[in-house]
């Protein structure tokens, strides 16, 4: 089933130097636009990372440091690619959680204006979880009924997740709607105000810390009670995205940071 589109949609699948949103970089993207007639660009991408690969990451993707260490880095093509993508909604796997907050730092790190926040963003894999519980090697057999070859490959993985959409429209009739909005928010768990997950909204729609000895409390209450706690979190190892919400916070409340 073709997926009804109102802009442009762009899948995109990273490898990437390690997992730390905050710390680690991309060495490889692949993007794949979808455009309003149904024709399709994909960009494939390597990128020197200028930190080193951990054995870890290079075990899964394969990608060495000497593969990457005469290719562009992200700022290079980092203005390049946001205008690629200007207008177009997101989607991936496993993206809110860890492809979407990593390509926000790196354009954060590269001083390329990106909002992600201005589009919709559709997890193909928490469709998939809702419905299925599964990975997207067995996704893709499941949906597509093909055997998923060079996975862990941006190009493949990109693909493999554009075409497990398509059959999830097509599988899920009465459950899914082909529309952007509703994808985006059906593939949407928590509402997070930052990429990483740090901070998020409650049954109130209050901003929430997500983590620590702070976990479940409002923002505000925290900043004003214990002003610390913004100065222990701008030198800590949160990502530039988390700090600029938590800083977004704080000036709402009337506070100078």
């Amino acid at each position: 089933m073709k997926i009804q589109l109102k802009r442009p949609l762009v899948f995109l699948d990273l490898e990437t130097t390690g997992l730390n949103v905050a710390t680690d970089r991309i060495v490889e993207i692949c993007v794949l636009k979808l455009n309003l007639d149904g024709t399709q660009d994909i960009k494939t991408r390597r990128l020197n990372p200028t930190i080193p690969i951990s054995p870890q990451a290079q075990a899964i993707h394969g990608i060495s440091n000497e593969d990457v260490a005469h290719e562009p880095t992200f700022k290079e093509i980092a203005k390049s690619l946001a205008q690629w993508m200007e207008g177009c909604d997101i989607a991936g796997y496993n993206s809110t959680k860890f492809d979407v907050p990593m390509l926000a730092e790196e354009f954060l790190r590269a001083g390329v204006e990106y909002d992600f926040r201005k589009r919709k963003l559709i997890d193909v894999q928490n469709i998939f979880h809702k419905m299925e519980q599964r990975t997207l090697k067995a996704a893709y057999k499941f949906y597509c009924d093909k055997e998923l070859e060079d996975a862990h490959s941006a190009e493949a993985d990109t693909i493999a997740t554009k075409e497990v959409l398509e059959c999830q429209l097509e599988r899920y009739p009465d459950d899914l709607q082909n529309d952007i909005t509703f994808l985006a928010e059906f593939s949407t768990r928590t509402e997070f105000l930052d990429y990483a997950g740090r901070i998020a909204l409650n049954d109130d729609n209050l901003p929430v810390f997500n983590f620590g000895k702070h976990r479940g409390k409002p923002v505000a209450e925290i900043l004003k009670t214990e002003p610390s706690y913004y100065d222990w979190m701008m030198r800590g190892d949160f990502t530039l995205d988390t700090k600029k919400v938590l800083t977004e916070i704080k000036l709402q409340i009337g506070t100078t940071p």
